[in-house]
C-alpha cells in the first residue's frame, strides 16, 4: 500500500479545512479522529476522489504514514493532546515527528517537547492562526520545536501557509521548545487589545456622537482602505459586521447582540506570563478584564440600577471627532503592540529562544487574525534595528507619538465626559507616559512608604537634576535604609 505524506488526528472544523488544505497543495494525506463516525462522514463527503486517507484505529493511521512519520494532532489542548500522544509512542520509531497544531499552554509543550526527545521523537508545538477560513485558504503558522523536526515539515507549511503580498509565506522557524506556541499566545493577547480598542472606538461614537450601527460601519470601512494606517482584517470585519441585520427583527444585529464576550484561555495564560516575566502589558490586561467584566451580566444589571449615572452631551463637531478617533485608536494599538513585542523579548531571553522578533511579525502580515497593514513598519523597524529596547523607540512611531498623543488624551477625556469606559485605550496612553518618564514620583512614594512599613531599603538618584541611580565604584546600585520610628530617623547605606 502506498504510503502517506502526512497525517492528522482530529476531524474539527479546522482539522478537515487544514487537511483539504494540505491535500490541494500535492500532499498524500491520512485522517483519524476519535469518534469512527466522523471519519466516515468525511470519507463521504468533501473529500471524494481526493488523496486522503481515512484510517479506524491509531495503529492503522501510523502504519500508513511514509518513514519518518509526520503527524499532526489537532484536538483539545491540555489532557485531550497527553493522551493521544501517550498512544501515539508505542507505535513510533525514533525519528518520527509530532506536531500539536492546537492552542496548547507553551509550558506544557516545552514539557511534551523533553519527554519525546528523551524517547528520540521529534515535536513541534505550532501556532495556526486565522480561524477556519485560514486553515483551508492559507493560515498563518508559528511553529516551535527541535531544528531538524521543523525541516521535516518546512516545504509542507510553506505551501500551505498565507503569502503576504511581496509573496512571503507566513511561516517561519520560531525557536525551540514552546517557542511557537508562546508567540501565539502572544499573538492572540495582541488581537484581544486589537478588538478591545476597536470596540471602545464603537461605544464612544454610539455614545458621544448618537451614531448608528450603519454610520459607524461606514466609517470603519473607510478606515480599512489601503492607503489607511488603520487597515486591517479586525477593522474590515468590524465594519461588515456592523452592517448585518437580525433576520427576524430587521434591527442590526450588533444592537441585539448580547453584550458578553467569552474567551478560551489564551488572553488569560498571556496575562500570566507577563506577570511572571515582569513586563507590564496594560492595554491587554485591560482587554481580558473588560471579558471577564462583561460575563457579570447579572451583577451589572443589579449594580446600573443603584448607579444611575448621569450621562453628558458632547457638542463638538462630528467630522473632527471622527479623525481624533481615527488617529487615537493607531496610537493605542501602537501602544499595545510595543506591550506584546516586550513580553516576547523577554521571554526570549528568559527560555533561551533567541526570537527573531522582525521575522515574527512578518509572519502575521497575512492568514492571521492580527494582519494588517501597519505590520509592514513593524516588521521594518525590526529590520533597521533588532536590538531596540521597545517599539516605541523606532523613530517611525516615536514621531506618531509625539504627533498624537495629545488625541489620544483627548479621546479618552471625551469618553468619560460621556461616560463609556475606555480601559484599554486609557491603558496604552498610560503606558505610554510611564515608559516615557525620567522619574516616575508614584514609584518615588511607594519607596519610601515599603522602606517605612517594612524597612525594605530604597534606592536614591545622584541628583534633583540627574535622574540616574546612585551606584558604587564598581557599578553596584547602592542602597539606603531611614530609620523612621526613631527621633531623629538617621539614615544609613545597606
Amino acid at each position: 500500500m502506498k504510503k502517506q505524506n502526512i497525517g492528522l488526528i482530529g476531524l474539527g472544523v479546522m482539522g478537515q479545512n487544514l487537511i483539504l488544505n494540505i491535500e490541494d497543495k500535492g500532499y498524500s494525506v491520512a485522517v483519524y479522529n476519535r469518534t469512527s463516525a466522523k471519519t466516515e462522514d468525511f470519507a463521504r463527503g468533501a473529500v471524494r476522489g481526493k488523496n486522503i486517507f481515512p484510517t479506524y484505529s491509531l495503529e492503522e493511521f501510523v502504519n500508513s504514514l511514509e518513514s519518518p512519520r509526520k503527524m499532526i494532532l489537532l484536538v483539545k489542548q491540555g489532557k485531550p493532546v497527553d493522551d493521544f500522544i501517550a498512544k501515539l509512542i508505542p507505535l513510533l520509531d525514533k525519528g518520527d515527528l509530532i506536531i500539536d497544531a492546537g492552542n496548547s499552554y507553551f509550558k506544557d509543550t516545552i514539557r511534551r517537547n523533553k519527554e519525546l526527545n528523551d524517547l528520540g521523537l521529534l515535536f513541534i508545538g505550532t501556532g495556526i492562526s486565522g480561524g477556519e477560513e485560514g486553515a483551508l485558504k492559507g493560515p498563518a503558522i508559528m511553529p516551535g520545536g527541535q531544528k531538524e523536526a521543523y525541516s521535516l515539515v518546512e516545504d509542507i507549511f510553506k505551501k500551505i501557509a498565507a503569502k503576504a503580498h511581496d509573496g512571503v509565506p507566513c511561516v517561519s522557524y520560531i525557536g525551540p521548545d514552546g517557542a511557537g506556541h508562546f508567540v501565539k499566545m502572544v499573538h492572540n493577547g495582541i488581537e484581544y487589545g486589537d478588538m478591545q480598542l476597536i470596540g471602545e472606538c464603537v461605544w464612544v461614537f454610539k455614545n458621544a456622537l448618537n451614531m448608528s450601527s450603519e454610520e459607524i460601519a461606514r466609517v470603519m470601512t473607510s478606515w480599512n482602505s489601503d492607503d489607511d494606517l488603520l487597515c486591517s482584517y479586525l477593522v474590515e470585519i468590524t465594519g461588515d459586521s456592523m452592517k448585518e441585520k437580525d433576520k427576524k427583527s430587521g434591527e442590526y444585529l450588533v444592537d441585539r447582540t448580547a453584550d458578553i464576550t467569552r474567551m478560551k484561555g489564551t488572553g488569560t495564560w498571556t496575562v500570566q506570563s507577563a506577570l511572571e516575566l515582569l513586563v507590564p502589558i496594560p492595554t491587554i490586561t485591560a482587554a481580558v478584564f473588560s471579558r471577564e467584566m462583561s460575563q457579570d451580566k447579572d451583577l451589572r444589571l443589579k449594580v446600573s440600577k443603584k448607579l444611575s449615572i448621569f450621562k453628558e452631551k458632547y457638542v463638538g463637531e462630528k467630522e473632527q471627532f471622527i479623525k481624533i478617533a481615527h488617529d487615537a485608536l493607531y496610537l493605542a494599538k501602537i501602544s499595545s503592540y510595543a506591550q506584546g513585542m516586550a513580553l516576547l523579548q523577554a521571554a526570549s531571553k528568559e527560555y533561551k529562544w533567541d526570537l527573531n522578533l522582525g521575522e515574527v511579525v512578518k509572519g502575521w502580515r497575512s492568514g492571521c487574525i492580527i494582519r494588517a497593514q501597519f505590520l509592514d513598519e513593524v516588521t521594518r523597524a525590526y529590520e533597521e534595528n533588532p536590538e531596540m529596547p521597545n517599539l516605541l523607540t523606532a523613530p517611525r512611531f516615536a514621531e506618531v507619538v509625539k504627533q498624537g498623543i495629545n488625541k489620544l488624551a483627548n479621546f479618552i477625556e471625551i469618553a468619560h465626559w460621556v461616560k463609556v469606559p475606555a480601559p484599554a485605550m486609557n491603558n496604552a496612553f498610560d503606558y505610554i507616559l510611564q515608559l516615557a518618564s525620567t522619574v516616575m514620583v508614584s514609584a518615588q512614594v511607594s519607596a519610601l512608604q515599603r522602606d517605612y512599613f517594612g524597612a525594605h531599603g530604597y534606592f536614591k538618584l545622584k541628583g534633583l537634576d540627574d535622574p540616574e541611580v546612585m551606584t558604587t565604584p564598581e557599578g553596584k546600585i547602592r542602597e539606603f535604609h531611614t530609620e523612621w520610628m526613631l527621633p531623629e530617623r538617621p539614615e544609613e547605606e545597606i
